[in-house]
């Protein structure tokens, strides 16, 4: 009799997939950045933004936030570095990617894609304000605003998340496989003890 597909199973092969496809994304990016294209359009974290959200559907719970949020900063990055917003503006346009990013988060935890006490939203913002600080008073590298506005971000960031979700599948896939098996054992002990009984009340 063949086993139904569970939804433990639909869980694994998502995260699989998932994995596979950042995978994809970063190593596509890396080239593009490698040839030179692309990297003067100032569209890296925006692009980071939306590798996440283009895989968030194969599991919400681990990427929507983040995803969303960076593609709201990405929006504001892009507009203030190709000079649509002007510099003394620059405060105010962060300030409302960061509140339309939290105001979309909530949205998507109250349709349950997200818990309700997600981290992921409160750390994100505590990095950007720390980097910003850093970054105000020269103690960030020189090459981290190239780096970060260039495709080298979504090509580098997308790749590292996809080998962090490889890692974790396969972790998941391990402890799973060990918990059938010893339930496996379990029920066979059970149904030894059960067989034995029958036996010894039988004579």
């Amino acid at each position: 009799m063949q086993r139904p597909f569970s939804l433990s199973d639909r869980n694994h092969t998502n995260n699989l997939l998932q994995a596979i496809v950042l995978l994809l994304l970063g190593v596509v990016f890396l080239a593009i950045a490698w040839l030179g294209m692309l990297n003067t359009y100032s569209m890296g974290v925006l692009l980071f933004g939306l590798g996440m959200l283009g895989v968030a559907p194969l599991n919400p719970r681990r990427f929507l936030p983040a995803g969303w949020l960076t593609t709201t900063l990405g929006v504001a990055t892009f507009l203030m570095f190709r000079h649509y917003i002007p510099d003394s503006q620059v405060l105010t346009a962060h300030l409302l990617a960061i509140g339309v990013g939290l105001l979309g988060i909530a949205w998507i935890a109250r349709h349950g894609h997200i818990g309700a006490g997600a981290l992921t939203p409160g750390v994100f913002v505590v990095g950007v304000g720390v980097t910003e600080y850093l970054q105000a008073v020269h103690l960030t590298p020189s090459a981290l605003v190239p780096f970060a506005l260039s495709l080298w971000l979504p090509g580098s960031g997308l790749f590292v998340l996809g080998l962090v979700c490889l890692a974790m599948n396969g972790r998941t896939s391990i402890h799973a496989k060990r918990h059938v098996a010893n339930r496996t054992e379990t029920n066979i002990h059970d149904g030894s003890s059960v067989v034995r009984s029958t036996n010894e009340n039988g004579k």
